[in-house]
């Protein structure tokens, strides 16, 4: 037996002491593997929470019709624009008269008007850029090797991809 086995007492006593050194770096630095453990448990039940909060959605008439006035700002505001168009047109002096009120409108108002169209359009950008599918190898030339033999990460990749 060593020097170091007689000093501490044996393969017992080091596991107790490389133990208690552990439990002691944790009280002033937390381990990151159960941090990172608690993290991901959180993350899974607010998952969980969210799914079983859509698990049984309706398609009644109420439905139907709040999903058709969020499909409308766009069309409207495109609409109305062409409509200002076709206004200015058929009735120039009215529409001055109209174009000359707006210039009474505070220019705070019209921050906040920028803000909401801003977030509206933002927001929906932002959830198609989320929800777009990304590829995994971009085009080349060559083709890839079909034999995972030869390349074992594209075996590991493509099973991973078949789960």
């Amino acid at each position: 037996m060593g020097l170091i086995g007689r000093i501490l007492g044996g393969p017992s006593a080091t596991t107790a002491l490389g133990q208690a050194a552990t439990g002691v770096a944790e009280v002033f630095r937390p381990n990151a593997t159960k941090k990172m453990q608690a993290a991901h448990d959180a993350y899974m039940a607010a998952l969980g929470e969210y799914g079983a909060e859509f698990q049984y959605a309706g398609d009644g008439i109420f439905d139907r019709f709040v999903n058709a006035l969020n499909r409308l700002p766009r069309p409207m505001l495109a609409l109305g624009t062409l409509g200002l168009f076709v206004y200015a047109m058929v009735d120039p002096d009215s529409f001055t008269r109209r174009m000359v009120g707006l210039n009474y409108v505070p220019e705070p108002l019209w921050w906040l008007l920028a803000a909401i169209v801003g977030f509206y359009f933002g927001a929906r950008e932002a959830h198609y850029f989320r929800a777009r599918t990304k590829f995994a190898f971009p085009p080349t030339g060559r083709s890839a090797p079909e034999d995972d033999a030869e390349n074992p990460a594209l075996g590991e990749w493509r099973r991973h991809q078949d789960r």
